[in-house]
């Protein structure tokens, strides 16, 4: 089963890419999204690795450590590492920037509930799960996609946005936000509380309820 939101993200340590790897210890202080994919030298994958290779600058402003894992041995990931990198344009062929995961005997991915319920177990290939872990080591989010259906890792770069503005500031994200749009006043903060949280101001929207639980305000600014 896989690990809820709010539970601790279970440890393991493996070979990957980049050497032996202890999942706690390679957070550190940082936030981490760990990301599993079906196999090696697999269409969609290959797109898949190397949009987050392209997207670790922004990743890096965020504090956040990528890794991946694949069903496969650490000699078949670093053959297939060239292969994700010319993909992605990327000039030396070595450069994808984050490590792999050897998951050759599952171990992980049924830790992690990465394997489809149809075949969960033998050599199943695992499943497109992206698990956002913080800090405290919690997992903040989890997403699941099937092995056919590609991730879009701006969205989770925008999660990630979300859940580090909501550590830091009393509010909550609306539908489709983006960053430095509008955000959603919490319940729990009273309207005198929020007038000394956001200095910017907030409008309670007019429902035809007459509750004015929908409070907005600019979005904070980073501290």
């Amino acid at each position: 089963m896989a690990p809820l939101i709010g539970e601790t993200a279970p440890n393991f340590t493996a070979d990957s890419t980049e050497g032996e790897i202890t999942l706690h210890d390679y957070i550190k202080h940082s936030w981490a999204i760990l990301f599993s994919h079906p196999a090696d030298f697999t269409p969609v994958c290959t797109t898949e690795l190397a949009r987050v290779s392209q997207l670790l600058p922004e990743f890096q402003k965020r504090n956040v450590k990528c890794l991946a894992l694949s069903c496969d041995s650490s000699a078949s990931h670093n053959a297939w590492i060239p292969d994700i990198c010319s993909f992605g344009g990327k000039s030396e062929s070595t450069a994808l920037g984050y490590p792999i995961i050897a998951d050759e005997h599952r171990t992980i991915a049924r830790t992690y509930g990465m394997l489809p319920a149809s075949e969960s177990s033998g050599m199943a290939m695992t499943v497109r799960s992206v698990f956002v872990i913080g800090p405290d080591a919690k997992v903040k989010l989890s997403l699941t996609y099937p092995a056919s259906t590609g991730r879009n890792f701006d969205e989770i770069v925008r999660v990630i946005d979300s859940l580090q503005l909501a550590v830091s500031s009393k509010v909550a994200t609306p539908v489709d936000w983006k960053k430095g749009d509008e955000c959603v006043v919490l319940p729990s903060v009273s309207d005198e509380q929020a007038e000394q949280l956001f200095p910017k101001g907030f409008n309670a929207m007019n429902l035809p309820s007459g509750k004015a639980y929908l409070r907005m305000t600019p979005m904070p600014d980073a501290e």
